[in-house]
């Protein structure tokens, strides 16, 4: 199983270095939005793969506490009137959705505020999740080249990011049953505008955990509320290993 597990690593690991290469290719030629998003998207898939594939031969990095696309992490969430952790993937596959959905739409890591009630509808306002973080991480386009820029509130204190999740199972029971989810990102903070990216991530004060855990599908209004009364720390950013 072990081998299985590298093999497909390292497949996947090619895959997503061809797809960056032959996307900036065509950057060279021509400006797009698909091989803009290509590079993206490869980028973080290649660290993923790269990370899992250092961890599985023994090879821990100061990259371990990263969180990248299509890897599992910690997200909080009410079951039963307490509070649990659950290990969900960071790349949400709605309910209902074929497997197929991942390939199809690569972004579902990200949920756009502005979409919420349209191709979240099935999500928001019934499963929601927090992500503890103390930092978050975006390409930028820096003097012509990608980047990755570290953004740290200056406040020092963790971010309680606001996620959608999803239970996932296959109807036909051949695929193993998946816990995944997304973080909700809204318009940039002023200071993540001005560092070249177009959207942050949505971090609720505490006072709201209960509330947004636990949410009422009739009163969407109270949830959009407590994004407008989210933390603005002032991100601080700079240029990431």
């Amino acid at each position: 199983m072990g081998q299985q597990v590298l093999d497909q690593l390292s497949r996947e690991l090619f895959a997503q270095r061809r797809r960056v290469a032959d996307a900036e290719r065509s950057l060279a030629l021509k400006e797009t939005k698909k091989a803009r998003q290509d590079v993206r998207i490869g980028s973080n898939k290649v660290k993923a793969a790269q990370r899992r594939l250092d961890v599985l031969k023994g090879k821990p990095s100061d990259q371990d506490q990263r969180i990248f696309p299509g890897v599992h992490c910690p997200v909080l969430v009410a079951e039963g009137g307490r509070l649990v952790v659950k290990l969900m993937r960071y790349q949400c596959r709605p309910a209902g959705k074929p497997a197929f959905y991942d390939r199809k739409y690569p972004g579902t890591y990200n949920a756009r505020r502005d979409n919420l009630e349209g191709f979240w509808g099935g999500l928001f306002g019934h499963h929601h999740g927090i992500m503890i973080a103390e930092r978050f991480y975006e390409y930028v386009e820096i003097d012509g080249s990608n980047r990755i820029l570290e953004f740290t509130p200056r406040t020092g204190e963790p971010m309680l990011v606001a996620c959608l999740w999803s239970h996932w199972t296959d109807p036909k029971g051949q695929e193993p049953e998946l816990l995944s989810f997304a973080a909700i990102t809204d318009e940039p903070e002023p200071e993540v505008a001005a560092a070249g990216h177009d959207r942050t991530i949505i971090n609720i004060k505490p006072e709201h955990l209960d509330t947004w855990l636990n949410p009422d599908p009739q009163d969407l209004a109270s949830l959009h509320a407590i994004f407008d009364d989210r933390r603005h720390p002032y991100y601080e950013h700079r240029v990431a290993a």
